[in-house]
């Protein structure tokens, strides 16, 4: 295998994709999306899940919280193997997610399938992994829409995307604005990529190295198409419960932008997060893609998951409680602590 022919560090802009750009767009989105607000909306364009109270005046009254998403290059990792199962499980897990992260359960699922041309055996497998994934949170597949689109998708490609509605009462919403210095962060591990940095991890095992998707990975024992179709994990079943005991103030579900992106997300305003890189043994997958791209450490940390799934934020007297809670899920571990600030920041041992 071989390394950067130039010696250059390899980026996630470099292969294509600029978190920096995303949050430029996402600025003038808010502007645009802000003028079409009503009363019942809760919620700022950029939140995990979006949120609208049904009762706008009843402070105890449902709020419906929903999500889209999409599977990025993860497709093509999936359409180079033949492995068309488990990108629908990812969809529906990865929108799960964004809207427990607020606090709210599934409602039901839509999706939405665009091809060049329809072929129903890969579609099928395409539904299976979403209705699986679907029946396994108790959350309904009402319905979706499938786009034959001859001249724009080349043959044998297609794209995914999901919407999902949740629910919750709005006295139990996640309120980033509870968080106070000397809570605990406590996270679950990842189950690998997730659904994020397939772009620069596409181009580092593939272009860089030469491997195919039945290539077995150096020192995983696995092949490169096991290792990034690995199923992004759910989190439902593990945080569930300590949402219904109040253990929870907010949490950040880990996606585009890594732990420095989305835990800023959870948090209220003057106050920081500190993330002990002691605290957890990063995957060998990381190390890999670290290593054989040479990848710098804030591209790292911006792009990738490194292992950690979700992020909760506990009141330090409840962290007991949670931990023991999670051990049949994970199980979880402190990865941190809130203090008096901004940003967040990484140390490489408790302080």
């Amino acid at each position: 295998m071989s390394e950067p022919s130039d010696g250059r560090p390899l980026t996630y802009a470099g292969a294509g994709v600029s978190i920096d750009a995303q949050d430029r767009a996402l600025a003038e989105i808010k502007r645009l999306a802000r003028a079409t607000f009503t009363p019942g909306v809760l919620s700022e364009v950029g939140s995990f899940g979006g949120l609208f109270a049904l009762e706008p005046d009843n402070p105890s009254g449902t709020v419906l919280v929903a999500s889209a998403d999409g599977v990025g290059t993860k497709l093509r990792v999936a359409q180079m193997a033949g492995v068309h199962d488990t990108v629908g499980e990812d969809l529906v897990n990865h929108c799960v997610n964004d809207i427990l992260v607020e606090g709210a359960r599934p409602l039901f699922f839509l999706d939405y399938l665009a091809t060049g041309r329809l072929e129903p055996g890969v579609a099928a497998r395409v539904v299976e992994g979403i209705a699986r994934a679907c029946r396994g949170k108790g959350c309904a597949l009402l319905g979706g829409e499938t786009a034959e689109m001859p001249g724009f998708y080349p043959p044998g490609e297609y794209d995914l995307a999901g919407f999902i509605v949740g629910a919750c009462r709005r006295d139990r919403l996640l309120r980033r604005e509870e968080v106070c210095p000397g809570d605990a962060l406590v996270a679950l591990p990842s189950t690998g990529l997730h659904t994020n940095g397939y772009s620069l991890a596409r181009k580092i095992f593939f272009e860089v190295l030469g491997l195919r998707p039945d290539s077995e990975l150096p020192g995983l024992g696995r092949t490169v198409a096991e290792v990034l179709l690995a199923v992004h994990r759910s989190y439902l079943a593990a945080v569930s419960p300590l949402l219904d005991g109040g253990l929870v103030r907010s949490a950040a579900h880990i996606t585009g932008g890594g732990i420095p992106d989305n835990l800023l997300r959870a948090l209220s305003a003057g106050v920081a997060a500190e993330i002990f890189l002691d605290s957890w043994d990063e995957p060998p997958l990381f190390r890999l893609i670290r290593e054989k791209g040479r990848v710098p450490e804030d591209d790292m940390r911006r792009t990738f998951n490194l292992g950690v799934g979700i992020v909760l934020v506990v009141a330090e007297e409840h962290t007991g409680e949670v931990l023991e809670r999670l051990v049949p899920h994970g199980p979880g571990w402190v990865i941190g602590r809130t203090v008096q600030g901004s940003g967040v920041h990484f140390l490489e041992h408790r302080g």
